[in-house]
């Protein structure tokens, strides 16, 4: 028999739900509601009962439902005023989602005639969750890594499965799919460390998406951020267990897993936008509000710095406690690895004596992070910008977190597009854009570097559109980004011209190439490996159709270029030069050894300064190398120039040579071109990447014991051992 029962156990739980062996604690943020009424619920949504809260302390109403039990369902009801201009949305008989919620018995999906009617089943119920110990997980640790070995791949876990073939029909597009053996292989044969996982918090779609017949496919719209995505599940009853055994898997198999994470904002979009959860509990906590001209606050105007209507205001403390426990749920109870914070700017954004609501270099966001041991070892990742005045602060997050680098992507474009006077630009980016992270205060993997990524084109419609093409978003192309730096090389969309087919992959290898070799940490957009196209559509966030699934039957010719990117990752790991370079001028270190970077031009020289801009030179080799010359010795040639070249190569002992590992000209990558029998030349063909290591020749009678040398050099340099499980900065 279900009973509310007085009893005080405020002290000792924490907000939402939770599980007693006789009941349920429910804890409930309404600070100015005048009643809290929890509806309870069978799994199949039969009605157990309405229980109205007795109790309030401060903020917090709170109540025993003895008799509750795990896979009970329940629904919140806050009474008391219902004035916008007050920022007050309480209403009688309208149904809300828990903020703490963890699990949900059905996905979100917009119905306005249920919504506006507030029809009880309009609204996805939270579930009552037992404890971790109802999973198994089998000892099966964390993957913890150094930044230096991570190497990114972005997947949407929908996307990922829908067209494989090898995967049950039942499990396509969901956690258990995600986790595929076969889709576990194709990682591990790229030489994947850690998985991006874009956003699978309970989201709901746009009610003007709705009315087009469309929906947010890649769920940048949350309601409840604990909770997983009922709709990725093969089992939305079980949603939760198989999000588990996803990260399981993963971590099984050596693969860290990092979420894709939205605070920013919440699907209640401003003033005219659903009432779903927040909005009708307190509205004037968790969002911010434009001042009036008295200094006042103006609860019908809703701050949107993120474009979606609203922005989540992390400078009260109930929302830094609701952001911070979702990262330690998310770390400890779900065990990922990490988070990539979309659109972290709003989330350091503080109101201040002279400044309202602006970034704040010391905000509270941070020092929560940093003080909390989970969210400190883990590995953190920052859009650092939004679309708000003053948002872009791309070098300005803490020691620790690393960035995503637009100059990075928009670089590299440009320059292997054609664009002239950039050497000085590209050299900076390629060693880590320390004009951005700067030596001595931020470790070279604060840079996240990138070609594409889920808002944009994709590699193939970089090298293959001029133009975006959303016209199938219904929103008159009018979308997206127009500045995309991209070069169709001859035509627009899909071609049958060998010259320009032959150019586009050319493009592609060059572009794939000086990501992976580039200082900072690599990230691959899931799909690139395949030559996904979106036909030339650079925003697809609504469109959940073959548009945005990976095809896997793959032609001869795209199979070369995904196994031309296993075999760069597989020349990255081999160097921890390439993964991590500790300059003898950068104090961030301190190592036995470190290395000196010197760029030259194709005839030996180096580059002075008036070469660094001129429009006459277009290519550079970087030599990085071993001051002691114990250690690795990299040549890194870059030739955008229409002819090829022979570059003079650095000299080296007798019982050392130069050996061409990748060169980008090639289908495969695998070098057969030309070079000098002497090992003073190597040749770089036009629009190309060439990669080369000293190596040892193996018939010196010294061999053996500089091989070893050079071994142990390298485990010095590898700062990660196991049973560290903390990253290491």
């Amino acid at each position: 028999m279900l009973e509310l029962i007085s009893e005080d156990r405020l002290r000792k739980v924490g907000f939402g739900a939770t599980l007693y062996p006789d009941g349920c604690y429910f804890s409930i943020w309404a600070p100015d509601a005048k009643e809290i009424v929890i509806h309870l619920y069978t799994k199949s949504e039969t009605k157990l009962g309405a229980f109205t809260l007795q109790k309030k302390k401060g903020g917090v109403w709170y109540g025993f439902i003895k008799g509750a039990k795990a896979g009970d369902c329940y629904a919140l009801e806050a009474k008391g005023e219902n004035d916008p201009a007050k920022g007050y949305y309480f209403k009688e008989g309208r149904f809300l989602v828990d903020p703490y919620a963890k699990q949900l018995n059905k996905a979100f999906a917009y119905d306005e005639d249920m919504y506006l009617n507030h029809s009880e089943e309009f609204i996805p119920k939270a579930v009552i969750i037992g404890a971790e110990e109802d999973f198994n997980w089998e000892g099966v640790p964390k993957v913890f890594r150094d930044r230096a070995d991570v190497i990114l791949y972005e997947a949407h876990v929908r996307g990922m499965t829908m067209l494989k073939e090898d995967v049950p029909p039942n499990e396509r597009g969901t956690y258990l799919g995600m986790c595929h053996p076969s889709v576990i292989a194709h990682l591990k044969h790229l030489g994947i460390t850690t998985v991006q996982i874009m956003p699978v918090a309970a989201s709901m779609s746009e009610p003007f998406l709705v009315k087009r017949g469309l929906k947010n496919y890649w769920g940048y719209n949350p309601v409840c951020f604990m909770a997983p995505n009922p709709s990725y599940a093969s089992d939305p009853a079980n949603a939760v267990n198989e999000f588990k055994t996803m990260v399981k898997t993963f971590h099984k198999n050596g693969l860290a897993v990092i979420l894709d994470v939205v605070f920013n904002h919440t699907a209640e979009a401003g003033l005219d936008g659903p009432v779903l959860s927040y909005k009708g509990l307190d509205a004037r906590s968790y969002y911010a509000f434009e001042l009036n001209q008295d200094g006042s606050l103006n609860y019908l105007q809703f701050i949107n710095v993120t474009g979606c209507g609203n922005s989540f205001n992390a400078d009260t403390f109930i929302s830094t406690r609701l952001i911070m426990d979702s990262l330690k749920y998310w770390l400890d109870e779900m065990q990922v690895d990490g988070f990539r914070f979309d659109l972290a700017v709003t989330l350091c954004r503080e109101s201040h004596s002279n400044q309202y609501y602006a970034f704040d270099k010391n905000c509270g966001f941070f020092k929560a992070c940093f003080a909390n041991e989970d969210t400190n070892s883990a590995l953190m990742i920052a859009e650092p910008w939004d679309p708000g005045l003053g948002g872009y602060q791309l070098g300005n997050f803490p020691r620790g977190w690393s960035e995503q680098n637009d100059r990075y992507r928009d670089c590299m474009r440009r320059f292997w597009r054609g664009e002239k006077g950039l050497l000085g630009d590209v050299a900076t980016r390629l060693l880590g854009s320390r004009d951005v992270f700067l030596k001595g205060h931020r470790s070279i993997n604060a840079s996240v570097n990138y070609i594409t990524y889920h808002d944009g084109f994709t590699l193939e419609d970089l090298v293959s559109y001029n133009y975006k093409h959303n016209e199938l978003n219904l929103d008159n192309n009018s979308d997206g980004s127009s500045e995309n730096f991209s070069y169709n090389c001859g035509a627009e969309g899909h071609s049958k011209d060998p010259e320009i087919i032959k150019r586009r992959w050319q493009l592609k290898r060059n572009l794939m190439a000086s990501l992976i070799i580039s200082q900072g940490i690599p990230h691959i957009l899931g799909g690139d490996e395949l030559s996904r196209t979106q036909l030339g559509n650079n925003n697809t966030y609504c469109q959940d159709n073959d548009l945005n699934y990976l095809h896997w039957n793959i032609s001869i010719e795209q199979q070369y270029f995904r196994d031309y990117i296993a075999k760069l990752i597989s020349v990255l790991k081999t160097s921890r030069v390439l993964s991590e370079i500790n300059l003898f001028d950068d104090f961030f270190y301190k190592f036995e050894n470190d290395y000196i970077a010197k760029w030259r031009k194709s005839d030996g020289t180096l580059l002075k300064d008036q070469d660094w801009h001129s429009p006459d030179i277009n290519h550079l080799m970087l030599y990085v190398g071993d001051r002691n010359y114990r250690g690795e010795r990299w040549c890194l040639m870059f030739n955008n120039e229409d002819r090829d070249l022979m570059f003079r190569m650095p000299s080296i002992l007798h019982d050392r040579y130069w050996h061409a590992l990748i060169d980008s000209s090639e289908e495969d990558g695998i070098p057969r071109r030309y070079s000098n029998e002497s090992g003073l030349e190597s040749m770089c063909a036009a629009h190309s990447v060439k990669v080369l290591r000293m190596d040892v020749v193996e018939s010196s009678a010294l061999a053996s014991d500089e091989t070893m040398d050079e071994l142990i050099s390298s485990h010095i340099l590898n700062r990660y051992a196991p049973g560290n499980t903390k990253f290491q900065y």
